[in-house]
């Protein structure tokens, strides 16, 4: 019998690095996670690098770790500069060698972008992400600098790490010694491209001088800043060689730093949209190179590897998802990983707000030692109504367990809100859940009984041992005079039943609901997966013919005008993803969506909606007046239920309806579902 062949051929060649030898193309990218400072945190952490080991990773990098106090992200951050902080971290390179993979400690010195008042960078320049001015360095304290990177990676060796990750790209310490933006230096620390490259030639001299030859040194490289002053090309390619030189193993790709107005990794980027420059420094280099950001299927990654765009693949988020991504792509069944839809909420939402990381769609990630999916002691026959996100984790998990679990809808498709979402421009990612748990459902061995309302008799009579109510929001209905008009419709009329909406739109209510229908309403083309389109509208200069690559953006225009209306005096937006609200509230005001807080509502009429506004009334003329003032729980069966003694669990929205909350929901699903 003839083997299938390989699907993803060049994903699974082995990289030879001389020394040693990688199994394959994938290296999961450096990551913060917080458990990096929790107590007992380092055993959560091996735990959490164990599982992407066993699931087939080639090469793992830690998140950022300090080699001094100084260079700490905040007060309390890890560092890894004592003899006795080696201990701890042995116990995650023990964990990941069990599995044939490799790891490397990321070392990482904040510079300006410490949330700590001691901060050091090479001038005292504020970061705009910061209240801290840091102290510009001075010689010794660079000096002394560079001998803590080598004892760093001498320590990290000793811990029985593979190597380690240089990080000089993002906006970090290395990055701004490299960039005229951020290093005003007259020393030899600064100056010309000689002067500003020699800290970063310094420390990759002083960590190959520290381990010796047969140990991994990563250099994580800004090759496109994406702010004004940053580097040229030229520059990028200039250091990558003298990088080379000084005996740097891998070249891994930085984009953009944390300042950048340019968005890099929210689910509106197209997949894959920065290969194109791995590929242009790539030309110039002998190392293996590394491509990152948005590389989050197989498919993506086969295509950057086997056109020569890069020789790895860098993936973060996706191996949060999906711990298994990479064993499923070699074995075929990529419609069974748990695709990241880089929605930053459970994320880089949690680390920048100093909250452990997890995962929207996988809640088991970071949480391996504590959210246990055992096999259940006393099998139970459990009904799941409603099969949105809630439903789904929840059913899924708890027949994974060992429950005969039954999946009842009203609808004839699964998925509930996620169906509505899928459709806004720059949420398409959505569409890969759907497909995930529709695969799960079969493996776990959920029954599904969809297109079917279900009433307390109908589910008394199939004699379940537990009933979950996982029946959502409706949305919530405003009383203002008028407002029962032809002309006023609710989210759902617009995304599911996607009636007629006029040139001049107002919606009432400014959070997430009415970010995407605003979206929705103003998005003319699917841009989302061209990218060429998406870097011009964004100001990508993909020529470099500028200093950081930035050119003038060129905003998406809509022939509608909208207004997002919102009663509170806050602004508007506020409560949107902290990574990612800045990006929706960018793309909107491009299209001239006038957004208005401290609005009143007066009176809904023929012409439009009165408004009260600084004290005065306003006819805002509309031809469509859109409620998107948040939901209420549907939990119409819950007292019918609990009075026939049956016991009754609500999760998701059914439970709570504050915003459509898929993060929320998924956990408490999983979370219902580990005890039941």
């Amino acid at each position: 019998m003839v083997a299938n062949k390989q699907q993803y051929p060049t994903l699974f060649t082995p990289l030879d690095l001389g020394f040693t030898q990688l199994k394959n193309r994938v290296l999961m990218g450096s990551m913060h996670t917080g458990l990096e400072e929790e107590k007992n945190g380092f055993e959560k952490l091996a735990a959490f690098y164990e599982a992407r080991a066993k699931g087939g990773v080639g090469l793992i990098v830690t998140g950022g770790i300090s080699p001094n106090f100084r260079g700490r992200l905040a007060p309390f951050g890890s560092e890894l500069s004592k003899p006795w902080h080696v201990a701890k971290h042995r116990q995650v390179t023990n964990a990941v060698h069990k599995h044939d993979s490799k790891i490397c400690l990321q070392i990482l010195h904040a510079g300006r972008y410490s949330y700590h008042p001691f901060s050091l960078a090479p001038s005292a320049i504020k970061a705009p992400i910061t209240p801290f001015t840091p102290k510009a360095m001075s010689e010794r304290q660079i000096t002394n600098t560079i001998s803590h990177y080598g004892r760093c990676a001498k320590l990290a060796q000793k811990a029985g790490y593979d190597g380690v990750e240089i990080m000089g790209s993002e906006g970090y310490l290395i990055n701004q010694f490299l960039c005229p933006r951020t290093n005003k230096r007259s020393d030899k620390w600064g100056g010309d491209f000689s002067g500003r490259s020699r800290l970063a030639l310094a420390i990759v001299n002083r960590v190959r001088e520290q381990v010796g030859n047969d140990f991994i040194i990563i250099f994580r490289l800004s090759m496109l800043d994406l702010v004004e002053d940053g580097h040229t090309l030229d520059e990028v390619i200039e250091l990558g060689q003298l990088l080379e030189k000084a005996g740097v193993t891998i070249i891994n790709t930085g984009i953009g730093w944390h300042e950048a107005r340019v968005p890099t990794i929210v689910t509106s980027v197209p997949r894959g949209a920065f290969a194109w420059i791995t590929e242009r420094v790539k030309q110039s280099l002998s190392v293996p190179v590394v491509a990152v950001n948005r590389i989050n299927t197989p498919e993506i990654a086969e295509h950057i590897l086997s056109t020569g765009q890069a020789d790895m693949v860098s993936m973060a988020r996706p191996l949060l998802a999906d711990p298994d991504l990479v064993i499923k792509a070699q074995r075929q069944q990529p419609e069974k990983i748990n695709t990241c839809i880089a929605c930053n909420q459970a994320c880089l939402d949690h680390v920048f707000s100093n909250k452990r990381a997890s995962c929207l769609v996988n809640p088991l990630a970071c949480y391996e030692t504590e959210l246990v999916m055992r096999p259940a002691t006393t099998p139970k026959r459990l009904a799941v109504v409603g099969a949105g996100p809630a439903g789904l984790a929840f059913a899924c998990f708890a027949a994974e367990r060992g429950h005969d679990v039954t999946i009842f809808d009203k609808s004839q498709v699964i998925g509930g809100q996620f169906n509505y979402a899928k459709q806004i421009p720059g949420k398409e990612e959505f569409f890969e859940t759907l497909r995930y748990f529709d695969e799960r459902l079969n493996d776990a061995g959920v029954k599904r009984v969809l297109g079917q309302e279900q009433s307390a008799e109908s589910l008394a009579e199939a004699g379940f041992d537990e009933i979950i109510l996982a029946t959502g929001v409706s949305p919530r209905q405003v009383d203002i005079e008028g407002i029962d008009q032809p002309h006023v419709l609710s989210y759902l009329d617009v995304l599911r039943d996607h009636k007629p909406v006029g040139q001049r739109v107002a919606l009432i209510g400014a959070g997430g609901i009415g970010f995407d229908v605003a979206e929705y309403l103003t998005t003319e083309e699917q841009l989302t997966l061209d990218e060429s389109a998406w870097s011009e509208r964004w100001g990508i200069d993909k020529s470099y013919e500028t200093r950081g690559g930035l050119k003038k953006q060129q905003p998406e225009r809509s022939s509608r005008e909208v207004w997002l209306l919102q009663r509170k005096e806050s602004k508007v937006g506020k409560g949107l993803g902290k990574t990612s609200g800045w990006v929706h509230r960018t793309e909107l005001k491009s299209k001239n969506v006038h957004m208005w807080n401290g609005v009143s509502y007066k009176k809904v009429t023929a012409d439009g909606l009165l408004i009260e506004r600084d004290g005065e009334e306003q006819l805002i003329k509309v031809d469509t007046i859109v409620i998107c003032a948040g939901q209420v729980p549907l939990r119409a069966l819950q007292s019918s239920l609990e009075q026939q003694g049956r016991p009754v669990h609500l999760i998701g929205g059914a439970d709570v309806a504050a915003e459509l909350d898929a993060k929320r929901a998924i956990r408490q699903g999983a979370e219902l579902a580990a005890r039941i």
